[in-house]
């Protein structure tokens, strides 16, 4: 931790969740997704000199993707993640002496991993309810200090250090006060497993005026980054990636794709297999071309302990699920990985420090080029979408998977005060169309020149009293 970092104490802890229903089923991995909640934290921070502050933050309860047990349903995925909300909330309370924004995560993650594993929780889950929390309390410093995310993190405000040895041997102040944002991203679009390639594939259109198919979402938003999910079935995959080759190839221009695999191939193998008959066929050889990664193909049990070099001669591999503990991507990086993905639901602190390791290793120019990506576990528009692209953006990551508003009717189910208000603060990310306050998306990118704003990129908060406690 700098010295010279504010500090302070941390009075209030409040957990709050929403039902979020989709407009289009979502399918990835083991789970075809409908409906689920979303959670929000709300914290209030005391300054020893009695300045006070709140802030917030947001984040979807996605089942079968921090633990993908088939044992267990999405109902019992729904109550471990309130668990280690739960658990975050009671770490943060525990001890009322200030610290720095650092201070508090580094304080708690030892002891909050501990108690996860202890009841039972893998560590990518055990870290959700701190990664919330840790984002509403940079959101609240913002706000008590006048100061917005951007310069909170070039200034090392955070107090980020040597605190944590994972941490250790970074000049942070260096490589913080050097990074540099953009006013706009591209946006990478899913295409699910279930997703409609063509309108022949709709077998009861919703007709709601939005995009159901391939074809449709590149005709609206005017797509070139795109992330395909595979499943496993090399058969199936196939027909299924030619199918979408096709569509691309006809109408997407200079396009770009990465392929996810979600933890679905059961060894290297099976991955090398599929690029390579991907490579052989003619129908998908501008497809393969276009490929910048594989995401996490095999699955996390052992994806660690087995070198994935033979894949990685062919396109670079990345971890995702695999990005657990803190020091996961050097474990990674020694089995033939050059990559790991940035999700805010995996902890912000975590994405700084891969980030900078991928300066440090790429500096070091051994080893091939390491890079990290920008993941989306279907953030949804207000605080979660915008915390999770002002991240991406100081991290210098020029696409972004977004998902969200497509498979969710953007701000419909929410109070209209509230949407106005989020359109007000931010009206160069979001539009009013069909009825409801949605995600701007134009020519494939997002604007994000207004996340540039006092407290965690947000100048709106969401209506707490139209929300539920944490069930």
């Amino acid at each position: 931790m700098t010295d010279d970092a504010p500090r302070f104490s941390i009075r209030a802890v409040e957990l709050f969740e929403r039902p979020v229903r989709l407009r289009l089923p979502f399918r990835f991995g083991v789970v075809t997704l409908t409906e689920c909640p979303q959670a929000f934290v709300r914290v209030r921070i005391e300054f020893a000199d009695g300045r006070s502050a709140g802030g917030g933050a947001a984040e979807l309860m996605a089942p079968k993707w921090f633990d993908k047990n088939l044992a267990l349903s999405n109902e019992d995925n729904f109550a471990q993640l309130r668990d280690v909300l739960r658990m975050a909330r009671a770490a943060y309370l525990s001890d009322p002496s200030p610290d720095s924004a650092f201070g508090h995560f580094a304080r708690h993650h030892d002891a909050l991993l501990a108690a996860g594993a202890a009841r039972g929780h893998n560590a990518l889950l055990a870290g959700y309810g701190a990664a919330l929390l840790d984002r509403a309390l940079l959101d609240a410093m913002g706000r008590a200090l006048g100061v917005s995310f951007y310069a909170a993190m070039r200034a090392n405000l955070a107090g980020i250090g040597a605190r944590r040895t994972e941490f250790a041997g970074f000049d942070w102040p260096r490589f913080l006060a050097g990074r540099s944002v953009a006013t706009s991203i591209a946006a990478r679009h899913t295409v699910g497993l279930v997703d409609a390639i063509v309108a022949a594939d709709l077998a009861q259109p919703l007709n709601d005026g939005l995009p159901e198919t391939l074809e449709q979402v590149i005709a609206r938003y005017g797509h070139r980054h795109f992330k395909l999910k595979v499943g496993g079935a090399l058969e199936a995959d196939l027909a299924r990636l030619e199918a979408i080759a096709a569509v691309l190839d006809r109408d997407a221009g200079d396009y770009l794709v990465t392929l996810d695999g979600n933890e679905q191939y059961v060894d290297v193998d099976g991955v090398v297999e599929l690029l390579e008959r991907m490579r052989a066929r003619p129908a998908l050889a501008r497809l393969y071309r276009a490929i910048l990664f594989v995401e996490q193909p095999i699955a996390r049990a052992t994806a660690l302990g087995i070198d994935v070099r033979a894949v990685a001669t062919l396109k670079p591999l990345l971890i995702d699920e695999s990005d657990g503990e803190l020091d996961a991507f050097v474990q990674a990086r020694a089995r033939g990985y050059t990559g790991v993905s940035s999700k805010t639901c995996k902890g912000l602190y975590k994405s700084l420090l891969n980030a900078a390791r991928c300066a440090a290793w790429n500096a070091e120019g051994e080893g091939g080029h390491f890079f990290m990506s920008a993941e989306d576990l279907t953030t949804q528009a207000g605080l979660a979408v915008q915390q999770d692209l002002a991240l991406v953006n100081l991290l210098g990551i020029a696409h972004v998977e977004r998902n969200g508003h497509h498979y969710v009717d953007g701000m419909a189910a929410l109070p209209a005060g509230e949407q106005q208000a989020f359109a007000a603060a931010h009206p160069d990310l979001y539009e009013q169309s069909h009825g409801a306050v949605r995600l701007r998306i134009r020519d494939g990118r997002i604007a994000l020149a207004s996340l540039d704003v006092t407290g965690f990129a947000s100048g709106a908060l969401p209506d707490w009293d139209a929300m539920q406690a944490l069930a």
